[in-house]
């Protein structure tokens, strides 16, 4: 699968936001069914959600829904109506544990069998929101159907909520959780998606925000607003400058290969094959995002 830098939440209930949500640049959208939604609008969000996502996949927009939650499990009207050909998946809130986001993946399966569609063809991404579920991180995000697990802060949310922390600007007291979240995603060879900057306005904070996430191994985050797409973008592309070092990197340890040398000084540093290999992922990460 392309990687993801910015993830759009787009209120289901809100035409004209999913209108104008394929123009805001976003490498895939969330169209919310959830907490964005008053209770009183969901059945007809539902309804417009279900409408509009063949109008935006004809748009060459990357669909993702987030579903709502009942008093025991995700609601499978949601499912049922939102899982069509060219979704790419769903995103479910607040799972309990590996036993809630299997109880999803089935649901799930049972959309894809109902629409004729290949078994285990719509991802999953669960936002981990509950104390338990970022304790057992690793478990939910080896689960098949999941491609990726989201660690994300928010000031006064459900994950401080949860874990009883005060936050900052700077996101000390959730670089633990966030790291936790960026291991197992890697371990299980998925996305670890991090976010949210609900300072909409406020661009400079989101841009350092978006650079710590970055540095802790965040793959890309959760956009609460056209505003932010743009930051959140730059902030996981590699710039030209990156490029050319890494090419730089590169062309040395090839030189000192032709000389019968595995490792070789470039600006100022010992780098061998390892480095290498780092510099080619980012290399091709960057062409991934230009193409």
């Amino acid at each position: 699968m392309k990687p993801i830098r910015s993830f759009l939440f787009v209120p289901g209930n809100k035409e004209s936001m999913l209108d104008k949500a394929a123009n805001a640049g976003a490498d895939a959208l969330i169209l919310d069914l959830e907490d964005s939604v008053p209770p009183a609008e969901k059945l007809a969000a539902r309804e417009l959600v279900a409408r509009k996502i063949p109008e935006l996949i004809a748009q060459g927009q990357r669909v993702w829904v987030r579903v709502n939650r009942t008093a025991h499990i995700y609601d499978l009207d949601d499912i049922l109506a939102v899982v069509q050909p060219g979704v790419e998946g769903i995103y479910i809130s607040k799972p309990w544990g590996p036993e809630d986001v299997h109880m999803a993946s089935c649901m799930i399966a049972e959309a894809e069998a109902r629409q004729n569609m290949e078994i285990g063809s719509i991802g999953l991404i669960p936002l981990l929101e509950t104390a338990r579920s970022m304790q057992l991180c690793y478990e939910i995000a080896m689960i098949p159907r999941v491609t990726g697990i989201v660690g994300a802060t928010a000031k006064n949310a459900d994950v401080g909520r949860a874990l009883k922390y005060v936050w900052t600007p700077e996101g000390r007291e959730s670089e633990y959780m966030k790291s936790r979240v960026v291991m197992a995603a890697r371990a299980a060879g998925k996305m670890p998606i991090g976010g949210i900057w609900q300072q909409i306005k406020d661009l400079e904070g989101l841009a350092k925000s978006s650079a710590f996430d970055r540095q802790l191994g965040m793959a890309g985050e959760l956009a609460l607003h056209p505003m932010q797409v743009e930051t959140i973008n730059r902030a996981y592309t590699p710039t030209a400058e990156d490029v050319a070092f890494y090419q730089g990197m590169i062309d040395a340890l090839d030189a000192a290969m032709a000389q019968g040398r595995a490792s070789v000084m470039y600006d100022g540093e010992h780098i061998d094959i390892a480095h290498v290999k780092t510099a080619r992922d980012i290399i091709a990460l960057a062409k991934e995002y230009a193409a």
